[in-house]
């Protein structure tokens, strides 16, 4: 005899969709870091400590860099963010991490 399925609770709902929205979060920070590392130890590049504060001017990545981890973040994630008429250019990591996370959800 099959089992029979109960519907969930909001609280249990609630609790699903939190631990889904810190999955994904954790996904998109640890999946930009990866890009980040192996796209300045590709170009031979010294890349700063990867925080929240830090400018993205300063990380040690140049312009084709950024470009290689858009392309790529793109491809990984399935979003692109700058595409968004009203899309304000994050500025330090901290902010480019978020704005992935927002596309991402």
């Amino acid at each position: 005899m099959p089992a029979k399925c109960r519907q969930a609770t909001k609280q249990e709902v609630r609790s699903l969709f939190l631990k889904r929205r810190i999955l994904i979060q954790m996904d998109v920070k640890a999946t930009i870091i990866a890009q980040f590392t192996q796209v300045a130890r590709e170009h031979d590049k010294r890349l700063a400590p990867l925080t929240d504060e830090l400018e993205l001017l300063d990380s040690g990545l140049d312009s084709l860099c950024f470009a290689v981890i858009v392309s790529r973040l793109e491809e990984s994630l399935g979003v692109d963010p700058f595409n968004a008429e009203d899309a304000i250019l994050p500025v330090t990591f901290g902010e480019l991490v978020a704005f992935y996370e927002n596309a991402a959800k």
